[in-house]
């Protein structure tokens, strides 16, 4: 038996004109029914909840704004779980809707608590059916793309394997639309896929993703010892049941908390903290919290609890952390100690800027 992490994008499940095709979704759906049959637990990363309300609405494409993209996924996100429900149901099987924003995984106490309902759901035999809660979501704390959610999902959930499915059947040497360009099979590595063709946009008015985030994706899921298949939709039955085909990205990594993976790969920081060549040494060498003594300088605009970059004294990003403190409360900690700053200003000020556990050095 195998945990999979499948991910679909809005362009697999829409027709031409932009709604939901309710013929694609029921041939998905009937590839993985039969993985579960097979004992496999699945978990599906499905996007379509905005390209699903534009017919609804009356909308030709996918809105620009993000408060018109929040109206079509309030709008399609019951129709897309309804359909979802009614074709699992006709294999005797119970979906779970599970709409996830970017805290969920970075926030201790919101990932713990959504593994918890990953694991009674899979318990339960239920099929979990994850998207980005596109309704509540801005566009300081979103993941970006579904790729990327997947990724940080399968992680999340101990997956075995993660199926990435697209509108192409795998990685290319080039575009795949030009004659001669070649499938890429196995990657095993940065080297394997160093100056390949990939930065380009998906093609479809639909969706927001492209081969560049799933290779991100691949990237990010395979650093924590995730294999991951990247193939078309229509040779999702093929994927599930391990057979060759697209592209096997292979594990490069070991597992890591879920929030540092985060950190390192989906995050857009909201300032930078600058450290000293000790601080530096201290990070990188003894792995230790980083302390207001080893600050030289702030910029930017931050809260507790946001992603900071950590730089070092030539500019260069040495790590990211979740800082626990204000951007306006630093520059008066700057390399001071934490037992003076505690016996001035009381012991709420004896905590580390950064945590150990908080932060991803690269």
């Amino acid at each position: 038996m195998a945990r999979i992490v499948v991910k679909v994008g809005s362009s697999s499940l829409t027709s031409a004109a932009g709604g939901l095709d309710g013929d694609l979704v029921d041939g998905l759906v009937d590839a993985l029914a039969a993985a579960r049959g097979r004992g496999d637990e699945i978990v599906l990363v499905s996007s379509g909840a905005i390209s699903a309300g534009l017919a609804p609405l009356g909308l030709q494409r996918r809105p620009r704004d993000l408060a018109t993209q929040q109206a079509a996924a309030s709008v399609g996100q019951g129709a897309l779980i309804g359909r979802y429900a009614e074709r699992f149901a006709s294999h005797g099987l119970v979906v779970g809707q599970v709409l996830l924003t970017a805290d969920d995984v970075t926030r201790r106490s919101h990932y713990r608590n959504a593994y918890q309902t990953f694991a009674r759901l899979l318990e339960l035999g239920v099929v979990p059916i994850v998207n980005e809660n596109d309704t509540v979501a801005t566009s300081e704390i979103r993941f970006g793309d579904n790729d990327r959610l997947a990724a940080l999902v399968s992680h999340l959930v101990h997956a075995d394997r993660l199926v990435l499915l697209s509108d192409v059947d795998g990685l290319y040497d080039g575009d795949p639309r030009r004659a001669g360009a070649r499938i890429v099979t196995d990657v095993h590595g940065e080297d394997d896929i160093a100056g390949l063709d990939i930065v380009r946009p998906s093609t479809s008015s639909i969706g927001t993703g492209g081969m560049v985030t799933k290779v991100e994706a691949a990237r990010i899921a395979t650093g924590a010892g995730i294999p991951v298949v990247l193939t078309s939709t229509p040779q999702v039955a093929t994927a599930l049941e391990g057979a060759a085909t697209g592209t096997r990205f292979h594990p490069t990594g070991r597992r890591r908390p879920t929030r540092l993976l985060w950190l390192a790969h989906a995050s857009d920081t909201k300032g930078s903290v600058h450290l000293d060549d000790g601080a530096v040494r201290a990070l990188v060498v003894r792995k230790a919290s980083l302390l207001p003594a080893g600050v030289t300088g702030v910029s930017g605009t931050f809260v507790a609890g946001d992603p900071v970059d950590l730089v070092g004294p030539d500019g260069s990003v040495i790590a990211r952390g979740m800082v626990n403190y204000d951007s306006t409360e630093l520059p008066g900690l700057l390399g001071r100690s934490t037992r003076d700053l505690a016996a001035e200003l009381g012991s709420e000020y004896e905590r580390e800027v950064v945590h150990r556990d908080d932060m991803m050095v690269f």
